[in-house]
């Protein structure tokens, strides 16, 4: 799986400086967006996002252009049942990271857009109208 990772704040910092690259304050690693199982119409999403700045990150939105809908959902032990409930926002400390991932914490991708095709699949990951990170994921 290959992950290209395009980040506003960085590019903008990195024409600003010329040779020097600053580190980005929000990374995202190990993409991974399986294709939807037996027909039905969602994904989930799963990645690690690492904050290399001095404040918390706070991620209260993500959308994505071939999706209906995104949500930060966590699965939780409910008298030893496994369910999924959405969050309303993901907070990264500072140095800190947060993986989404299977069992835990991760998106849900519902109502594909009819002209999209399964891959790529592009977050737009946002502090409320702040947009943080664009990630871009596709089989390989």
């Amino acid at each position: 799986m290959n992950a290209r990772i395009v980040l506003l704040a960085a590019l903008a910092a990195l024409a600003a400086c010329g040779t020097d690259q600053p580190e980005a304050p929000l990374v995202a690693t190990n993409v991974d967006i399986p294709p939807a199982r037996g027909g039905m119409p969602m994904r989930a999403g799963y990645l690690t996002l690492t904050n290399n700045s001095d404040a918390p990150i706070r991620i209260s939105r993500v959308e994505s252009p071939q999706f209906g809908s995104v949500e930060l959902h966590e699965t939780v032990d409910e008298d030893g049942v496994a369910r999924m409930q959405a969050i309303a926002a993901l907070v990264i400390e500072p140095g800190g990271s947060v993986a989404l991932e299977r069992g835990g914490k991760h998106l849900m991708l519902m109502r594909p857009t009819a002209d999209a095709a399964p891959d790529p699949v592009t977050l737009h990951l946002y502090d409320d109208d702040q947009l943080l990170i664009s990630v871009t994921s596709g089989l390989d």
